[in-house]
């Protein structure tokens, strides 16, 4: 899908009401409040094609939606230049994001902390931290 950009607005449509519907039937089942549903990856994509072959990985602008499960909801974190290359507001790690979901799944992240050849490491790297603005 990387040349195929006109196909993109495609594939959000067919995603857009699945997601939408899903959302709709954990409420109505009363489980959003205890389902963290996250959609996005470890990276977004350049807001332009090279050489006509696609869009190439970006890790510092990226989308990541979070639903349910104690964020807040109806609620924009962050925001990327004019156009959408770069996080220049509300920047976060994904360590950071991260050190939020198992926050919110009642694991302190620090306790995650392990020490080899005198440094520690942890699953969100030592510079995770949770990101409270996103938690409802």
């Amino acid at each position: 899908q990387h040349s195929n950009m006109p196909k993109h607005a495609e594939h959000a449509r067919a995603t857009d009401k699945p997601v939408a519907g899903l959302l709709a039937d954990l409420k109505q089942r009363g489980l959003l409040e205890d389902t963290l549903v996250w959609w996005g990856g470890e990276f977004g994509r350049t807001p332009f094609s090279q050489s006509n072959d696609g869009r190439d990985h970006n890790p510092r602008g990226f989308t990541v939606f979070l639903a349910g499960g104690g964020v807040k909801s109806g609620f924009r974190f962050g925001a990327t230049d004019d156009i959408g290359h770069e996080a220049v507001d509300g920047r976060i790690h994904m360590h950071d994001l991260h050190a939020t979901i198992l926050h919110l799944l009642g694991i302190d992240h620090e306790q995650l902390t392990w020490r080899h050849a005198g440094r520690d490491f942890r699953l969100t790297d030592i510079s995770g931290r949770v990101v409270h603005d996103i938690i409802s």
